[in-house]
Order: C-alpha cells, then sequence, then structure tokens
C-alpha cells in the first residue's frame, strides 16, 4: 500500500494543509484507515477505492475520527489523479454525496477545483452562539455586526462566526475540551469557521478543529464552500462572484482557498497541491 503526503490549497511544501492520500484502499477497513489518519497525523487523509475510468469512491479520516467530507483532502487526491493520469474531470463518491472534482495546469502547476453538494444555511440560535462563544473565550461585542453568526453546510456543518476585527482573529486562543464537548453534543463533525473580511471578496479565517483531534486546521475547503454559501444566503454583493479565503498564517503554515459561488448549485472550491517530501525512514 503507497501512502502519499501532499499539502493543499499553496504551491510550497511548508504551506497550506497536509494529507494523506491513499489510492488503493480498497482492502482496508475503517478501522485500518483510522489508524493510518492517526500515525499521519494530519488535519484529514483521503482512502480511494473503487477507482475506476474517471470515477472512484473516497473516504475521509482524521487523527482521531472519520469525517464526512473534507475540502483540502479532496483536492490533494484530484491533483495526484491528474499528476498519474493526466488533468481532467474525477468523479468522486463520498459520504456527503457526489463531488465532482476537475483540474488543469495553471502557470506551471497543477490547480484541482471541487465543486459541494447542495448547500444549506440555517440560523444559529442565541443561547447557543453564547455557549459557542463562550467556549471560543470570545465576546458578542467582538463580532460583525454587518454578518450574523449562522450555520452553513457544504459537506460539513460549519458554525459561522465572522469577527468585526482582525486582533479578534489573531488572538483566538480556545477552550479545547468544552468546544469538543460542545461540538459532538450539537453533531458538528469538522471545523468552526471564524472569519473576518478584509475587503469586499477577501476573508481571513481560522478553523479550530476539535472532532478530529486537532488544534486548528492550516486551510478548511469544507468551511470556504460553506462561507460562500452563507454569503450567498445572504445576499452578500459578493456573490455570485469570487471570493479568496487566508488561512493558517497565524500556525505558520499560509494557505490561499479560491470561492467560486454561482447563483444557484454548489460551491466551486479550488487550490494546488504540491507533494510534501519523503518523511525518515
Amino acid at each position: 500500500m503507497e501512502i502519499l503526503r501532499y499539502t493543499a490549497f499553496t504551491n510550497v511544501p511548508t504551506g497550506g494543509n497536509p494529507a494523506g492520500v491513499v489510492l488503493d484502499a480498497d482492502e482496508l477497513t475503517a478501522g485500518q484507515m483510522q489508524e493510518i489518519a492517526a500515525v499521519l497525523g494530519y488535519a484529514e487523509s483521503a482512502f480511494v477505492s473503487n477507482a475506476g475510468a474517471g470515477t472512484a469512491d473516497i473516504r475521509y479520516f482524521a487523527p482521531a475520527a472519520e469525517i464526512p467530507f473534507c475540502g483540502h483532502a479532496t483536492i490533494a487526491t484530484a491533483v495526484v489523479f491528474a499528476e498519474r493520469y493526466g488533468p481532467g474531470r474525477l468523479a468522486l463518491s463520498s459520504p456527503v454525496g457526489p463531488i465532482l472534482t476537475e483540474s488543469h495546469h495553471e502557470d506551471g502547476r497543477l490547480v484541482a477545483s471541487l465543486t459541494s453538494v447542495e448547500p444549506d444555511v440555517s440560523e444559529l440560535h442565541d443561547d447557543l452562539l453564547q455557549e459557542l462563544l463562550s467556549a471560543l473565550r470570545l465576546n458578542a461585542a467582538q463580532l460583525d455586526p454587518e454578518l450574523p453568526p449562522m450555520l452553513s453546510f457544504a459537506g460539513n456543518v460549519h458554525p459561522m462566526l465572522p469577527l468585526a476585527t482582525a486582533a479578534g482573529l489573531d488572538g483566538l486562543d480556545y477552550d479545547f475540551p468544552a468546544l469538543a464537548a460542545l461540538m459532538a453534543r450539537e453533531g458538528w463533525p469538522a471545523t468552526v469557521n471564524l472569519v473576518h473580511r478584509r475587503t469586499r471578496d477577501t476573508f481571513a479565517a481560522r478553523n479550530p478543529f476539535p472532532p478530529g483531534g486537532v488544534r486548528e486546521d492550516p486551510a478548511t475547503g469544507s468551511a470556504a464552500a460553506a462561507l460562500g454559501a452563507y454569503l450567498r444566503f445572504l445576499g452578500d454583493p459578493a456573490t455570485p462572484g469570487r471570493i479568496l479565503v487566508h488561512q493558517g498564517d497565524q500556525i505558520g503554515r499560509p494557505s490561499l482557498i479560491t470561492v467560486d459561488v454561482p447563483a444557484a448549485g454548489g460551491i466551486t472550491v479550488s487550490g494546488p497541491a504540491v507533494r510534501l517530501p519523503d518523511r525518515p525512514a
């Protein structure tokens, strides 16, 4: 079995979000996949099976649990397929439904995109918001008054918490056990998406990830897709259109996620991925 290591949403090995990619996972049990993901220690790893002509099944595991959907590991998988079989379309059957990926060369590098399942945006009730803010060691005065907190789904349910200032984002220091317990109780499988709007179409983001056993995700494709869905739901002037999400700067793995938001349907997330140097034996 070959375990590949790539980092997505960056052009350099020191940036982006690392992921393991296993292309021949047909004979692996869920327990074995979980064990491999835990040993790798990345935010998520992708396990591919039943690969055919432009199609495959995919599952995602974080160090602590299986995750329904993962954007950066999907981008990494699409780039791996493009390197081996040539750029083009790859239709993935995931636990949340069909995910269409496409890859192409851009400025001498492979860039991949994924289109999410149909998104859904819903209310984040005040009592739950207060509990979430407490676990994050934030208060309501730090929220952006123009962008209400909500729940947004584009493969995973992500609480969306827009902050008024970059300082609120940079100073994040949350209660891991409290946030983990809250997210487990609410059935939120992935990250909390804390964002700060820099310009009309540019955001900075940080994503705590207790359900996966990871303190912070360096680049979260599913959360970026959820942000696009959230903005479209609000009728934000940046949508339909393209937004950019900067993430990972505070933890030393800068990344850039491109999000294309159409007038309807799934949200498209794009970026490059590069292979990581082999680890010493």
